[in-house]
């Protein structure tokens, strides 16, 4: 007996096909004509074309089409031990590189100011740019410091997209820790663009507190990530259950060191 396929992964499985069939660089069908020709309304064709956008298999561009991308490596992670995308890729020899730099002096309104304890109307410095990875956005990071911390001369010559490696390189700070958020996010208009991607595209994004070791916030950043390109994962140990016996408490902690 011949087993029923969900409508759905029928589309994905023809969507698959179209995309190994069509090279690299090349351009798919405009999304009327794939929702035609597939016979699913544009609603759920752009449903299932997210799986393979996040995959790193398409990029849809706002108002230009969908293309097809070859198969990136991946940076792969541990969320232990901070590091900047660049340390990340030059461990799998995956080339990156930064695109466009944005670099902006403001004060600081009231949350900006709560962000780093700082007063309001101090000097800071934002430093947005996008990272490439074999010339294909994929991560938009924004970094606010303090003045004293880092000035716009400090970015003119040789910098390479990472606030953290050149802050480390310097050497003037005792750098702590890192106290990170994750969450997803829809892509706003501004994302898209710089990402080539579309409004509303999800997103990982690690809201971030650098600290130094006396305990001051020294950047407060903003790292957008397309899922397709990174996974992240962590260790952990497994909690303490006081209702293990003691003998097999033993055990299991001799068995870990």
């Amino acid at each position: 007996m011949s087993e029923t396929i969900h409508p759905f992964q029928r589309l994905t499985n023809m969507l698959a096909a179209l995309i190994a069939e069509t090279p690299p660089g090349e351009r798919l069908p405009s999304e009327p004509d794939l929702a035609r020709s597939m016979g699913v309304s544009r609603a759920t064709l752009r449903e299932a074309m997210r799986s393979f956008e996040g995959q790193g298999l398409i990029r849809r561009r706002q108002g230009v089409g969908t293309f097809v991308v070859g198969r990136s490596q991946i940076i792969e992670s541990g969320l232990e031990v901070l590091e900047s995308i660049e340390a990340l890729a030059n461990r799998i020899q995956l080339d990156v590189a930064m695109g466009a730099l944005h670099v902006t002096q403001v004060k600081a309104d009231a949350f900006q100011a709560a962000q780093l304890n700082c007063q309001s109307g101090d000097p800071l410095i934002e430093v947005s740019r996008v990272i490439l990875a074999d010339n294909r956005p994929v991560a938009y990071l924004v970094d606010l410091l303090p003045e004293d911390v880092l000035s716009p001369s400090d970015l003119s010559n040789g910098f390479t997209g990472s606030v953290l490696d050149l802050l480390l390189q310097r050497g003037e700070l005792q750098l702590a820790q890192s106290r990170t958020e994750i969450r997803a996010v829809a892509a706003s208009a501004e994302l898209a663009r710089a990402l080539q991607i579309q409004r509303s595209d999800v997103l990982l994004l690690f809201v971030a507190f650098l600290y130094t070791t006396a305990g001051r916030v020294v950047d407060y950043s903003l790292s957008y990530f397309l899922p397709g390109y990174f996974r992240f994962h962590v260790v952990r140990s497994v909690g303490f259950d006081a209702s293990i016996p003691r003998g097999s408490r033993a055990r299991e902690e001799e068995i870990q060191a």
